[in-house]
């Protein structure tokens, strides 16, 4: 009987479980600027029309024009002006003109840029573990769907409509994939969309992803590959970014953080879900991976 296997960028997707904090309608006109700091927060930016210039913290500035969108899994901050310089006295403040509507610039100068933004927050007890297996930033150009969801996404938002936040959530869940899966693999740092790009690690990923309560050897996964076992290993590490084994405990470990967090299951039954062979076994793992015990982890995040 054959091992079951998933999805991998869906189950990651899947776990992040996305909440959409604001979407609104940025339009801009004349010399503008504003800025953002300390936000940690997911952020996505759809240009409907003119161009604008993004500079998230700590990286270079990132040239946005007409069916660009772009995002941030993890965003800290950012600064954002027209492509021509904004000038020390350009007003910095949004104008709100509207529900889910904003104005940068002067109010007076004609309209050059509107965008759709979009922050959210990612739900997950296990962010910072499925986070890093992301690239830093997706910018995707003319890509219809995407381009086309964002404003669904905005409409919905704006409107009090019986199930609106289950169509948000399943309308990010949509939003997260697609973008993800748009951007050039070979442009990509180390992750998991460079090694999903890859037919071969693929199918190892779909295995580790969709066997998370059992043995999962190195053998076994360079089978899946069609790879020697140090082909494999030296080919895993080099396109996602740690090796095999590391990949799985991150992974299970993530499991084992939500589950906890839903307060279902006792840690025995965590522990056999995550590929533990007892409690003890998975207590002594949580500690080493997390540095506080499984019951410990959920009086914390409970509160």
């Amino acid at each position: 009987m054959r091992a079951p296997h998933e999805d991998p960028l869906a189950a990651v997707v899947g776990l992040l479980q996305p909440v959409l904090s604001l979407a609104k309608l940025v339009e801009a006109g004349g010399r503008w600027k504003v800025e953002r700091r300390e936000m940690a927060s997911p952020f996505y930016c759809a240009i409907v029309e003119g161009s604008a210039r993004l500079t998230p913290t700590g990286r270079e500035p990132i040239t946005l024009r007409a069916g660009d969108f772009i995002l941030i899994p993890d965003l800290q901050g950012f600064g954002m002006t027209g492509e021509a310089p904004p000038g020390p006295n350009a007003p910095s403040r949004p104008l709100e003109i509207g529900p889910g509507r904003v104005r940068l610039g002067p109010a007076d100068a004609p309209v050059q840029m509107r965008a759709l933004v979009g922050h959210c927050r990612f739900e997950t007890p296990a962010k910072g573990l499925l986070v890093s297996l992301l690239p830093d930033v997706i910018h995707v150009s003319g890509n219809d769907r995407l381009t086309a969801l964002v404003p669904v996404i905005h409409e919905e938002t704006c409107a009090e409509r019986p199930g609106r936040d289950l169509i948000l959530q399943r309308l990010l869940d949509v939003l997260l994939v697609e973008a993800l899966r748009s951007g050039p693999a070979v442009d990509m740092p180390p992750g998991l969309l460079r090694g999903l790009s890859d037919p071969r690690l693929a199918a190892a990923l779909g295995r580790i992803h969709g066997q998370t309560g059992g043995e999962v050897s190195i053998a076994v996964l360079a089978k899946d590959a069609g790879m020697s076992r140090s082909s494999f290993f030296e080919k895993f590490r080099t396109e996602i970014g740690c090796a095999p084994k590391e990949y799985v405990a991150h992974w299970r470990m993530a499991v084992a953080k939500t589950l906890l967090r839903e307060g279902r299951l006792s840690n025995a039954e965590i522990a056999r879900r995550v590929g533990y062979g007892s409690a003890s076994a998975f207590g002594t793992a949580f500690v080493r991976h997390e540095g506080l015990s499984p019951g410990a982890f959920a009086a914390e995040i409970g509160g």
